[in-house]
């Protein structure tokens, strides 16, 4: 008998069917397809990550021994693994860019009033960084990168407030980072944050014509000329505070506006950073904190790389990669979203602790944590990494 929804059934509750049929549609992902759907085919990869399945083979084998319980899942029947690795390489991959993009707007809507930074500032705080993903060249020689091995970035554009990833793009290691800022839209009155790869002049010009506050760090050969410096206390770090312009010859061209240098001095670090930004009005210790707080994009990579199958891949194709990037990304998404749409106050690690434990446990999520079989599903604060 039926006594309710299974734990994972309950946490893909919250991906919209009609949102992900939608995205299908657009690009005809199901066209001829008898079984393996594309949402099966979505419903069996986030299964292998959320229960951290080795394997395609090692998640074709787990869903095949549950047989039973699997038209509870949504999924039917179980696939061989051959089956689904030929819709991972097939099948359009931005079905599932779009299905995640999508996702990306709900959980922005739920976590509008979420701040996880101690700094105070009306506009969106953002950080733009890129992961590489290293490869064997032998196998992925399509992701160019080195000449003795492949790799693939991915480049994310991170909401430093609530850790939900507001842009995202995979390309080939060989990309440089700096042409990420191409495709970066944000609103007028935003703050982002940047290391020094991508010091541009051009691109910078352009996000200030755009009012967009950036704080980046500079490199040490730039040549520029001090037009004023402002009162500095070095006990709180901030060692300089100057207004200058660009004199390199280029350089001058393609920012002709007034700068602001920031010098600080990190007591945690023992280092002496130099910032650059276009916002005048803001502290001097802000635009640090500022730049401090970018520390949070490298903790969502480390974080991702550690719960997500990210890393290993179970394709060889463009499109297989592609496609179970976006789809693990996808699953991060259902999660903050159920996590916030049913209140729970554990953090992510431990809920996805929980759906690996008991994926196939009809329980309700919130009494499953009250289960004394699960109270030691506790996250460990001095070794992992923490998101929400």
């Amino acid at each position: 008998m039926n006594t309710g929804k299974m734990v994972f059934a309950q946490v893909m509750d919250f991906a919209p069917y009609h949102v992900f049929k939608y995205c299908v549609k657009r690009y005809n992902g199901d066209f001829k397809v008898q079984n393996l759907t594309c949402w099966k085919q979505f419903l069996c990869m986030a299964f292998g990550q959320l229960t951290h399945r080795e394997s395609l083979s090692d998640t074709a084998l787990c869903l095949k021994l549950q047989k039973d319980k699997l038209y509870h899942l949504g999924i039917g029947q179980p696939f061989h693994k051959s089956t689904i690795s030929r819709a991972n390489e097939n099948r359009d991959w931005r079905i599932f860019q779009d299905f995640a993009l999508k996702l990306i707007e709900q959980a922005k809507s739920l976590y509008s009033n979420y701040n996880q930074l101690d700094i105070k500032l009306k506009g969106g705080i953002f950080a733009l960084d890129s992961t590489v993903v290293d490869l064997c060249l032998s196998v992925f020689w399509w992701a160019t990168f080195r000449t003795t091995k492949s790799a693939i970035k991915i480049h994310t554009l991170l909401d430093l407030k609530t850790s939900i990833p507001e842009y995202i793009f995979i390309s080939e290691g060989s990309l440089h980072d700096v042409n990420a800022l191409d495709g970066i839209t944000l609103p007028a009155g935003s703050y982002l944050v940047m290391d020094r790869a991508y010091v541009d002049f051009e691109r910078l010009d352009r996000l200030a014509n755009d009012r967009i506050n950036f704080v980046i760090r500079s490199k040490t050969n730039m040549k520029y000329e001090i037009l004023n410096s402002g009162q500095t206390d070095p006990s709180t770090g901030v060692l300089s505070d100057q207004a200058i312009m660009l004199t390199g010859l280029n350089t001058k061209q393609k920012y002709p506006e007034c700068l602001r240098r920031v010098k600080y001095f990190d007591a945690e670090t023992k280092k002496t950073l130099v910032f650059l930004t276009n916002n005048f009005k803001i502290s001097a210790l802000t635009v640090a904190a500022l730049y401090k707080s970018r520390w949070g994009i490298e903790t969502f990579f480390k974080w991702i790389k550690q719960h997500l199958k990210i890393q290993s891949f179970w394709g060889q194709s463009e499109n297989a990669v592609k496609t179970q990037i976006w789809i693990a990304i996808s699953a991060y998404l259902v999660v903050i979203i159920a996590k916030q749409q049913l209140k729970l106050k554990y953090t992510l690690y431990e809920i996805l602790q929980l759906i690996s434990l008991a994926p196939f446990d009809r329980t309700p999520i919130k009494q499953l944590f009250e289960n004394a079989e699960y109270q030691d599903v506790k996250e460990q604060k001095y070794i992992q990494l923490k998101l929400f």
